[in-house]
């Protein structure tokens, strides 16, 4: 049978995920994977988790396991707004900030309407954006058509891991407010920084124009599906009609012990215990680097989150090394899927989070012998 004709028009903007490809492939623990944006296992709550999910049910019964309000149950929306120090209405939850990006995609976007990004960028932002066939344009590339949004990562980027500094926040928000775009702040690693200081968010700096998208996937556990999004009361409600289309409501389950666990301080014990594991991965996967890698090889150092981003020679092109690097054992995910129009060959973001740290070195030393093989 034919099927071809049943898709929408939708359907050929579709973008594949380089990275859910590999794991479809691969068995993760069967080689050294630097490929994912996964958080280290070790950092998952699972005591609290336990603790919190009986008290939860004592304290709220059946109403745990019944539907809720699409904005997000009212426990959750206060303790983030007590935490980030915003009105309780300026609050939304959303099932994952994966979620977030695509629904503030989905309620201000047309067909052809521009969506500012930097480049490189989150792949699974650009998923989002083409499948609503957005134009897709970097800052450097601001022309005269005005954007509907610019969307950046500003703490600890994916896939660079770079920071935006102050001066560069600001800019970009006298630029929203010249040219009048709003900016979606994506902010699922801002409280994993290992070094440095922090930077105020673009939301504190221009909340009328600004959607912060925040996550609990990193800083509690993935498998929630949990985020959140700040921003104007005037969007946030349009973000809600959009959103009971979607799934009617976050999970209520969910929610109650996320509220539990920010609200009780259970959250900021765990970051510590996280901040000071992902601190010595990421310093012990920069000495690897600096340790095995070719000459004419350089890296990010990040300051936070989960990633760093590394600069081949210009004739090494980590698309079509990828394959040989997986049959060698090492995965990581090429550069080029997270610039807009794939340029950047010469590129590969690897993730330090994830591996075990005494696995770390065997794997590093393996990249470097396939990067140098390539030469």
């Amino acid at each position: 049978m034919e099927y071809d004709k049943f898709f929408s028009e939708d359907v050929g903007s579709f973008m594949r995920s380089p990275v859910r490809e590999i794991f479809k492939k691969v068995d993760l623990s069967a080689i050294y994977s630097f490929a994912g944006g996964y958080p280290d296992a070790a950092t998952f709550p699972i005591e609290d988790i336990r603790r919190i999910s009986a008290q939860v049910l004592e304290k709220y019964g059946a109403r745990a396991l019944q539907y809720g309000a699409t904005q997000g149950v009212p426990e959750l929306r206060e303790v983030i707004s007590r935490r980030y120090g915003v009105p309780v209405e300026n609050v939304q939850i959303t099932t994952s900030s994966q979620q977030g990006i695509d629904v503030c995609t989905r309620v201000f976007v047309n067909p052809g309407d521009v969506v500012l990004t930097t480049a490189p960028t989150y792949l699974g932002a650009l998923q989002s954006f083409k499948s609503y066939r957005a134009e897709i344009r970097t800052l450097e590339e601001f022309g005269l058509k005005r954007p509907k949004f610019c969307y950046v990562i500003p703490d600890f980027q994916n896939p660079s891991g770079e920071t935006m500094t102050l001066e560069a926040r600001e800019k970009l928000v006298a630029m929203a407010r010249e040219q009048d775009f709003l900016i979606v702040e994506d902010s699922p690693y801002r409280e994993l920084r290992y070094s440095g200081e922090p930077v105020p968010t673009i939301y504190s700096l221009a909340p009328e124009r600004t959607l912060h998208l925040g996550s609990f996937s990193k800083i509690f556990a993935p498998g929630f599906r949990l985020g959140w999004i700040l921003g104007p009361v005037e969007l946030l409600d349009q973000i809600y009609v959009c959103k009971q289309s979607l799934d009617l409501c976050p999970p209520i389950m969910d929610q109650y012990m996320a509220a539990e666990f920010m609200g009780s301080g259970a959250l900021d014990a765990n970051l510590q215990k996280s901040i000071a594991l992902y601190r010595a991965k990421r310093d012990k996967m920069l000495a690897l680097l600096d340790k095995y890698m070719p000459q004419g090889v350089s890296w990010t150092h990040p300051e936070g989150g989960l990633f760093l981003f590394v600069t081949l020679p210009e004739e090494i092109d980590t698309v079509a090394l990828y394959d040989r690097a997986l049959a060698a054992g090492v995965a990581y995910v090429a550069g080029s899927f997270f610039y807009p129009d794939g340029s950047h060959r010469n590129t590969m973001r690897l993730n330090f989070s994830f591996l075990d740290a005494s696995r770390m070195e065997a794997g590093v030393r393996l990249l470097a012998e396939v990067i140098a093989s390539a030469r």
